[in-house]
């Protein structure tokens, strides 16, 4: 997992969090329900992480929820500059 702290990490991580706590899930039931180890979930909710679309589906599916909904409101502007420039072509 790569470790990319960025305002867009921390934005998907705070999501992430909302959702787990509202359907009163730990860290630990929400790892053993993805299986996805409890530090990495921790790495994503605290945004010094940011999941793929894969680990994002399995904790949307965990938790009853969409993918759709860890990624709302999310914009360009919120990732560091060097990952949304474009290449010159």
């Amino acid at each position: 997992m790569p470790r990319v702290s960025s305002a867009a990490a921390a934005h998907v991580g705070a999501r992430i969090k909302a959702a787990r706590v509202r359907y009163s899930m730990t860290h630990d039931e929400l790892a053993a329900a993805t299986g996805i180890d409890s530090s990495n979930i921790r790495s994503y909710e605290s945004g010094r992480a940011m999941p793929s679309v894969v680990t994002l589906v399995r904790i949307a599916d965990a938790l009853a929820t969409t993918p759709g909904e860890f990624l709302d409101e999310l914009t360009l502007d919120l990732f560091p500059a060097e990952t949304t420039a474009r290449r010159a072509g």
